[in-house]
C-alpha cells in the first residue's frame, strides 16, 4: 500500500524490463475501485482507450521509451471508501511503428451491432 492525503498528487511509473531499446510503453487503461476484485461494480475511469477521464492526469516525458510516468490526484470514493485501488494496463509497441496501439493515442472503441 502506498498512503497518501487526500487531493494530493500521486505518481507512478511502469517499467518495462527489456534490453531492447526499440519497444515503448504506452498508459491504455487505468481505473480505480473501492474494491480490490471488483474494477467494474464501483469504478472510476482516469484513463481509458487512451483518453483521459479525470482532469488531474498528466504524463511526464522520460528520457528512455521504456517507462510510461503519469499523475493523477488522490481522491476517495464518495467519502465512505478511504481505500482506493488501481488497475492500469499498458501496451508495448514498436519504437516509430506508428500504426501502432501506442501511437493512436486517445481512441474510441465502436461498439458493435447485435442485430442479424
Amino acid at each position: 500500500p502506498y498512503y497518501i492525503d487526500l487531493n494530493q498528487n500521486l505518481y507512478l511509473q511502469a517499467y518495462l524490463h527489456s534490453s531492447d531499446p526499440n519497444l515503448i510503453v504506452f498508459v491504455d487503461t487505468c481505473v480505480a475501485s473501492p474494491d480490490p476484485h471488483d474494477f467494474n461494480t464501483l469504478a472510476y475511469d482516469i484513463i481509458k482507450n487512451g483518453c483521459v477521464r479525470d482532469s488531474s492526469y498528466a504524463t511526464y516525458s522520460s528520457p528512455y521509451n521504456h517507462f510510461a510516468r503519469f499523475k493523477f490526484n488522490a481522491f476517495e470514493f464518495i467519502s465512505r471508501h478511504t481505500l482506493v485501488y488501481l488497475q492500469c494496463e499498458l501496451v508495448v509497441c514498436r519504437l516509430g511503428d506508428y500504426s501502432s496501439r501506442c501511437y493512436r493515442g486517445c481512441t474510441s472503441r465502436s461498439k458493435r451491432d447485435t442485430s442479424s
